[in-house]
């Protein structure tokens, strides 16, 4: 399985994978202003989510709101016809019980299935405190990796393709998100957060655990090349990796499909983004490993490669 010398395919499938997350930022920050589709978790609001007892018709719920004074809102559907997500501006107490009088009013009694109202100033707040804590993590990793591979030659490289290789799950994730919002509307909450988070640990483990591996492998395989080691480990560690995020996706898509709708996307994301981490860790952190110490980003240089012995040695 010579899978560090088909990196080129690999980087490629990663590439076309990242193409419609980097394509929705930029055409989101064209016409919005914000790289994200963000939830009234970040930007303030209000959400309000009725079930009512006959299937109702999305305009002539939106015409209720329109008619006091409501025009910036957006609407949708959960489960079914009869069930209906309102997000709008942060509503007071007596405007509240208005809109649900004239909604009673125009299509009966309706069943309240959840309400949440957050501030503008604690939704900037929990926006900037969520991008550092993706930034500091991120940093965290870099430093620890190439703390934790001082041993050998070059460890700060180790820390860099693990860290670029979280940031290609993040972008995938960031793809399937803004797929979904074009498709169902979905936006950024603070659930997206967690996922993102944990698809960055779950991604950084799967990493160490191969470099783990070609750091032993320096020992047992000193005549053989870089590029042959690196494979050699990536073969060695593939059932583990493959074995434990199965398990782990079986979980996932057990909750997903009966844990109810509240969950559904959250499980969605944190599927697709553990999904990624397990491709990266395998066809690209140490791909981009070897790609780096080679120098060629594509395809394997004819030269012949360093010998191990020359390129590092444990203590």
């Amino acid at each position: 399985m010579r899978i560090v010398e088909r990196r080129g395919l690999w980087f490629a499938i990663s590439l076309v994978a990242m193409l419609p997350g980097i394509i929705y930022m930029l055409w989101s920050l064209t016409t919005t202003g914000r790289l994200l589709p963000l939830g009234i978790d970040y930007t303030g609001g209000t959400q309000w989510e009725m079930r009512f007892a006959e299937p109702l018709n999305l305009n002539d719920v939106r015409q209720v709101f329109t008619e006091a004074g409501y025009d910036d809102l957006t609407m949708v559907t959960v489960e079914d016809d009869r069930t209906i997500a309102v997000k709008l501006k942060v509503l007071e107490t007596t405007e509240k019980e208005a809109l649900a009088a004239r909604l009673t009013e125009r299509f009966g009694a309706f069943e309240e299935r959840s309400y949440r109202s957050i501030g503008p100033s604690i939704g900037s707040e929990v926006s900037t405190t969520a991008l550092w804590a993706v930034v500091i993590s991120s940093l965290l990793i870099l430093l620890y990796l190439s703390w934790a591979f001082r041993s050998v030659s070059h460890p700060f490289r180790f820390g860099i393709c693990a860290v670029t290789a979280l940031v290609h799950d993040v972008l995938v994730t960031i793809s399937f998100i803004g797929i979904m919002n074009w498709i169902a509307g979905w936006e950024v909450d603070a659930l997206f957060l967690t996922a993102v988070l944990t698809v960055i640990g779950y991604s950084v483990s799967d990493s160490i655990v191969v470099f783990d591996r070609i750091r032993e492998n320096f020992r047992r395989y000193r005549g053989e090349s870089f590029a042959s080691i690196a494979n050699r480990s990536i073969v060695e560690t593939a059932q583990r990796s493959l074995g434990t995020q199965m398990a782990t996706l079986l979980t996932l898509v057990a909750i997903l499909m009966l844990g109810g709708p509240s969950l559904q996307k959250f499980m969605a994301t944190l599927i697709v983004g553990i999904v990624s981490g397990t491709y990266s860790s395998i066809f690209n952190a140490t791909a981009l490993l070897v790609a780096w110490e080679e120098g060629a980003l594509f395809h394997r240089e004819k030269r012949s490669l360093t010998s191990v012995n020359n390129q590092a040695a444990l203590a």
